[in-house]
């Protein structure tokens, strides 16, 4: 009785009921909910446990791995309603460990640490056929061309520069001369990146600055466009979009670990997580499923074609060999705030988002992330200051590391 107390407690067995003290209580175990076993009802669930044949004779079957479900408690079988992720609105009461309304608690698609691969709503759907099999492997054909021909697209996020934190006005809180030194390399580093340095090391193709609509950040996000020294660059311009208020700070959900959260706290959660969460509904998502390819005899005449046409230029213009940005790579540049940097983070990588407190954001730090064609998000870069000096780098009002 012992071993199998122990067997079961340890096992992820979601379902089973247990009758507890000789009552007529029914309790239910599942892997969310902490249930803890004593002497007493340890033995209940042992007697209950063998008066039960089925119990022991059906071993249990974890979920095939290659297929994940969508975790019971986040899923409607009534499919007129919205599933219940994300924040649930008015739909629950209580509060979550006592810290926050639990309404205001962010349910994932997929119980952590699985991924929801329609994560932007942009999973192609399976190729349909008559035959299975066939619908199978159209379906293999066509997400193979994807991984091959589809678009990488790339995210910068940038958080604005030091700034006078004195003023309660926007229009006061202004970049310190520091936050502007700051602004000014960041652009430089950027404009390095846009430019490429050899065929090894080439060009990106950044199509886009975004920013916040709060002074701070556009302050920022004018310097580094000055910075880039685009006047030297010859291919494609960079369009400078226009603010968006979607990207101001704000508090985007409750973080833990943390304290019972104030009723202002609690009302301030609702103001700004539904804006922030829309802001990064909106700039990430993967590319557009690219079209299907041209026959090989196409394909080759258009390679040939390039390449006369590149030879004839380089002659023209002495043999100089021109950088060309890869036509499958294509990079966007945010500029905005740490705690909206940290939120994006968390919900990137599918991330409890109540974790983003626990990371930190310097001013004119750089998080980079790749979206691939077939929805796999990576983060390489998480508050990079590289291109700083010691004696720059600061958060807020902090300088330097000791604090």
């Amino acid at each position: 009785q012992q071993h199998y107390v122990k067997t079961v407690a340890s096992s992820p067995l979601t379902g089973l009921n247990v009758l507890r003290n000789s009552s007529s209580s029914i309790y239910s175990w599942h892997t969310h909910s902490p249930f803890s076993l004593n002497r007493n009802n340890a033995t209940t669930l042992c007697e209950a446990a063998s008066s039960n044949p089925a119990a022991k004779t059906a071993p249990y079957k974890p979920s095939d791995p290659a297929e994940p479900i969508a975790d019971a408690s986040n899923t409607n079988e009534d499919k007129t309603t919205k599933p219940k992720w994300g924040m649930w609105g008015e739909e629950e009461d209580g509060l979550f460990h006592g810290l926050f309304p639990r309404r205001q608690l962010w349910r994932p698609h997929l119980e952590y640490p699985l991924w929801h691969a329609d994560w932007d709503g942009r999973q192609p759907i399976p190729v349909m056929s008559v035959d299975k099999d066939e619908s199978a492997r159209l379906t293999a054909q066509r997400d193979r061309q994807i991984r091959k021909d589809g678009v990488t697209k790339h995210i910068i996020l940038i958080r604005h520069g030091q700034y006078d934190e004195t003023h309660k006005e926007d229009e006061k809180r202004l970049l310190t001369p520091l936050g502007r030194e700051q602004a000014a390399m960041t652009g430089k580093r950027l404009g390095q990146m846009i430019r490429g340095v050899n065929e090894e090391f080439g060009p990106c193709k950044v199509k886009v600055v975004r920013v916040s609509n709060l002074s701070r950040a556009k302050e920022t996000a004018d310097i580094i466009y000055d910075n880039m020294d685009l006047g030297n660059f010859d291919g494609e311009m960079v369009e400078r979009a226009d603010p968006d208020p979607l990207l101001n700070e704000g508090r985007p959900c409750h973080h833990i670990p943390g304290g019972k959260a104030r009723p202002s706290v609690v009302e301030r959660t609702d103001e700004h997580h539904p804006r922030i969460e829309e802001a990064f509904n909106k700039y990430f998502h993967r590319a557009p499923v690219p079209e299907m390819p041209p026959s090989a005899t196409e394909s080759k005449e258009k390679e040939t074609i390039i390449a006369t046409t590149s030879t004839e230029e380089s002659n023209e213009s002495d043999n100089k060999q021109k950088l060309v940005a890869d036509p499958k790579h294509e990079f966007e540049v945010i500029v905005c705030h740490a705690n909206v940097i940290r939120y994006f983070f968390c919900r990137a990588l599918q991330l409890p988002p109540e974790a983003w407190l626990r990371l930190c954001t310097f001013n004119c730090s750089l998080t980079y992330f790749t979206i691939r064609p077939t929805g796999t998000v990576s983060c390489r870069m998480l508050g990079d200051i590289g291109h700083l000096p010691h004696e720059m780098c600061t958060f807020s009002m902090h300088t330097g590391f000791n604090w």
